[in-house]
């Protein structure tokens, strides 16, 4: 019941329903159902670790007791939903790139696939799709992947225009997103994205060299230097939009806290990191031993973000700004994001895809544009992808804050990261307790009652 998978964990307690440990010599209790943090005295630490080694305990059975929520009551999300209603699309505008990394989930942006852009057609299609699957006052996301998207620049803009008529004659609310390489910005991208608000996410494996051995051009020249220029613009005008970026981590390119110094410097809004788990080409992919490492680093980071959070300073390290989100609002969910639920990938020809990372992979699929949804191909999704019918997730205790993992990962590889996730979870909820009481401002929105969330995702790849 205990686990030394980092030395902040060295004296946690878990178990299947509940987590100790301990910050600052203060002693809490996360209770796994409903995500639920309590801070306890040390008689009833003692207590509890006293129960879960066998040991009789009445103090921990009535304490365990007054906190148990009762069956089906809003902590409850063992029950699976029969469906989901669509709520984000992401259009494969272009699927094809210019950049050549090895790792690339989309097989070199074209997916297995003859590189093609998607038609105009297509793309208003899934505007007028997700647009009308919506209510007065709900919101939606349409965003823009490839490849790289902008090769399809024009059906961007269409689309995105298109989106903003249609959401605003229904009362609907619609927020934009785009991902890209960076290396075909224009200053005028930057109007545009400013003028809708988009949140533009820009692909940043780490500084110079770092970065160009894993993202250069298809000929092998660096891309670094050109992503930087591109996007200085952008970075000088952001208002409603914000640009922020992402470095896909493998073992080549564990320097985090120099990459999130760095970007954040040159004015990125914030800076993510995510482990490379799963290539189709296998290269790259990180090892059991990558992620132990990988873990310390991000935890490094954790700890420089915490300094600068106590002194009033804005520190843009996206994992742990989620994270300590999401705590706080007592997320609780069966899924890791999404995907399969209210959350599709469009690919160019208008097939329906679990997310962006299904596109053109039969374990996804569930219809196209034209029909809709195939209901039977998301039941039997949402059934079988719930966290408590995993295994090993159903015995651990960072389940519902975890879901699982993501889908296209564990399907194609496994689970070779579920002890870096437990490691970076153990610390969040750490940094979570004392900057709560360092910066209470911080957290002004009041704490949610748990319920079963399947959006945000709080595990060390969001």
């Amino acid at each position: 019941m205990t686990s030394g998978s980092t030395p902040e964990m060295a004296d946690a307690m878990e178990a299947p329903q509940l987590h100790l440990f301990a910050a600052d010599q203060r002693d809490f209790a996360l209770v796994v159902e409903g995500s639920r943090l309590y801070e306890i005295d040390a008689a009833t630490r003692q207590a509890l670790e006293a129960s879960f080694a066998g040991e009789t305990s009445s103090a921990a059975a009535h304490w365990l007791a007054d906190i148990t929520p009762a069956p089906g009551g809003p902590f409850d999300c063992t029950e699976v939903p029969e469906s989901m209603p669509l709520r984000a699309l992401s259009l494969a505008v272009a699927q094809k790139c210019n950049l050549g990394c090895q790792y690339c989930y989309a097989d070199g942006g074209s997916f297995g696939a003859p590189a093609r852009n998607m038609e105009l057609e297509t793309a208003l299609a899934a505007v007028d799709r997700l647009i009308e699957g919506a209510n007065a006052g709900d919101r939606v996301t349409l965003a823009f992947l490839g490849g790289e998207p902008l090769v399809n620049r024009p059906v961007i803009r269409t689309a995105t225009r298109h989106a903003a008529k249609r959401a605003g004659n229904r009362d609907v609310r619609i927020g934009f997103s785009i991902t890209t390489n960076g290396t075909l910005l224009r200053p005028e991208d930057g109007d545009f994205f400013e003028e809708h608000g988009f949140a533009v996410t820009i692909s940043l494996d780490g500084i110079g060299k770092v970065h160009d051995r894993q993202r250069p051009y298809q000929s092998g020249r660096g891309s670094y230097e050109r992503i930087i220029k591109n996007a200085a613009p952008l970075l000088a005008k952001q208002r409603k939009m914000q640009v922020s970026a992402r470095a896909t981590v493998t073992s080549e390119n564990l320097d985090l806290l120099e990459t999130l110094d760095t970007l954040l410097a040159l004015g990125f809004h914030s800076v993510g990191f995510s482990p490379m788990l799963r290539a189709p080409s296998g290269k790259q992919e990180m090892t059991r031993l990558d992620l132990d490492d990988m873990c310390k680093r991000m935890i490094g980071c954790g700890k420089k973000c915490e300094t600068e959070l106590k002194a009033g300073r804005r520190y843009g390290f996206a994992n742990l700004m989620m994270a300590l989100q999401e705590i706080h609002k007592g997320t609780h969910r069966p899924y890791p994001c999404g995907a399969g639920a209210g959350y599709f990938g469009v690919s160019a020809d208008g097939a329906l895809a679990a997310c962006h990372r299904f596109v053109g992979d039969d374990e996804g699929q569930f219809g196209d544009l034209e029909r809709g949804i195939e209901p039977a191909l998301q039941r039997a999704w949402l059934r079988e992808r719930h966290v408590d019918k995993q295994a090993p997730c159903r015995t651990c205790w960072a389940r519902y804050l975890c879901g699982g993992g993501c889908h296209h990962e564990v399907i194609a590889r496994g689970r070779p990261a579920c002890d870096y996730i437990r490691g970076w979870l153990h610390y969040c909820l750490q940094a979570y307790t004392r900057l709560q009481r360092a910066r209470p401002d911080m957290f002004a929105v009041p704490a949610a009652s748990s319920t079963c969330q399947s959006a945000a995702n709080i595990s060390p790849s969001a």
